[in-house]
Formats: C-alpha cells, structure tokens, sequence
C-alpha cells in the first residue's frame, strides 16, 4: 500500500469535514494535504444559503455545478448555474454569497489554500 495515494467517495468524505476534500486544514501525512488548493464536494438542500457574505476573500474559486439550481451573489451581480457543467470563476478580492434555488451539489476549487479559512 503507498500512503501517497487516496481513494474515496465525495459525498462520503466531504459528510466527514463540511464538504472538504483536499486543502491545507487536512492533516499533513495526508495525500489530501495541500497548500497549493482547496476542493470541496457541496451537496446543499433547496433554500440553504450563506448566512452572510464572505468579504476580502484572498483566494481565487471556481464552482461547478454538478446538479440542481444554484445561484451565486457577487457585487452587482447575480450568476445563476442551471446546466450541469455550467460554471462561475471569481478573484482575489471579490466578496460573494450564494443560494440553492433547488436541492444542489457543486464542486467547488479555491486557491492558495491559505491558513485561517477552513
């Protein structure tokens, strides 16, 4: 067996720490340690919303959607994800919220995994 390799399920191991796969707040023997970028598996039930939005984000993201309805909130604009596949990249410095308008899942990459946001 090498310790260098992971395998698992998303939905199962994202149920295990908020929806997050990889990132740098696993442990650091981990496959799934990372310092370079964060994935998480989202699986959000109709109405579940940000209960605020996140201002001075220092990472770059971009969600896909996997399945459902799910809208996303930036400054001055709102992008709705309605086909699977489709997708919303933002930058450093932009603040966002988001709203599932059905049940939804979404996959979710951030970079640099920056200590302090989880």
């Amino acid at each position: 067996m090498n310790d260098s390799v992971y395998v698992g399920n998303a939905g199962k191991d994202a149920a295990l720490d908020r929806g997050w796969l990889l990132g740098h707040f696993k442990d650091v023997d981990d496959p799934r340690h990372s310092d370079a970028l964060e994935i998480k598996w989202g699986v959000h039930p109709r109405g579940d919303q940000r209960s605020q939005w996140v201002k001075g984000e220092e990472r770059t993201a971009l969600l896909v959607l996997i399945s459902g309805r799910f809208r996303v909130e930036l400054p001055g604009r709102s992008v709705l994800l309605e086909e699977r596949g489709d997708y919303v990249v933002w930058g450093r410095g932009v603040d966002h919220s988001w709203f599932a308008e059905e049940e939804s899942v979404v996959l979710t990459v951030r970079w640099p995994s920056v200590p302090g946001y989880a």
